[in-house]
């Protein structure tokens, strides 16, 4: 039997929260090698009903 393989963790889960303070978030993944650090990505927030800032959270 084979052991079952790990999640991969040059590509990690992370959360996108909203900086509008709504408490919306996006869950994506991203490639650790090419973005070491805390990502920030401008989308849409449905409950703020404008596109604003969506900082990672771990």
């Amino acid at each position: 039997m084979v052991a079952p393989m790990a999640r991969n963790e040059v590509r990690p889960v992370i959360k996108l929260r909203s900086t509008a303070g709504t408490g919306y978030t996006y869950v994506t993944r991203k490639n650790r090698r090419n973005d070491p650090d805390r990502m920030v990505l401008r989308k849409y927030d449905p409950v703020a009903r404008r596109h604003v800032d969506f900082r990672e959270e771990r």
